[in-house]
């Protein structure tokens, strides 16, 4: 990551991460915070071994990450990851050879490791344990919705169905009624998915 992205990176998250400091001791930095989750996320380091580097304690990493995650959930999530221009997506879909598509969607599965009383529900079909997420991208691949958090042992389409993405198409609201004539059939803005997801 450039040192730029590095800096607009943290002024965006300020508001969130800013703390005071204690008579115990000094708040972290927003820098130092979002320095130690970066970290954390880029590599396969433990907690223990990004401490080390940064001088702190692996629970302090640990906060680090949790606390920086919920800030770019509340902050920024809403203004990176939205539909857009549906136009020029669609547009976009039809210069691959795909009219009058809004998106392409898929699962996958993020390893994590389970709690014990619930490891079987974490359990994929690849037999490790991970939690779904679930993405529609527009015809360059940017995220234009995601839904994150169903344990491993569910399927696709009932993650799907069960997604506010699903309840916003089936009321109409998430893409125009913009409707094109293939043969004799009358088609609206469609999805690409793979058989897991409904027709």
């Amino acid at each position: 990551m450039r040192k730029g992205t590095f800096m607009e990176l943290c002024d965006l998250l300020s508001p969130g991460l800013k703390r005071k400091n204690t008579k115990m001791r000094a708040a972290l930095t927003v820098h130092k915070q979002v320095a130690l989750a970066l970290w954390k996320l880029a590599t396969p380091d433990s907690y223990r071994s990004v401490g080390n580097q940064f001088g702190e304690g692996k629970s302090i990493v640990g906060a680090a990450v949790m606390q920086v995650a919920n800030t770019i959930k509340d902050l920024l999530l809403s203004k990176v990851v939205t539909l857009g221009n549906v136009q020029s997506i669609v547009d976009g879909f039809a210069a691959m050879g795909f009219p009058n598509c809004g998106g392409a969607i898929d699962g996958t599965h993020i390893p994590i490791l389970a709690l014990e009383h619930q490891a079987s529900e974490y359990i994929n079909s690849k037999g490790y344990f991970s939690v779904v997420l679930q993405a529609l991208v527009d015809h360059k691949g940017r995220f234009t919705n995601i839904n994150v958090g169903w344990p491993g042992k569910v399927h696709d389409a009932r993650v799907f169905m069960n997604s506010g993405l699903y309840k916003r198409l089936q009321e109409g609201i998430y893409f125009p009624d913009q409707k094109i004539t293939v043969g004799d059939v009358e088609m609206p803005i469609v999805i690409l998915g793979d058989p897991a997801y409904p027709s």
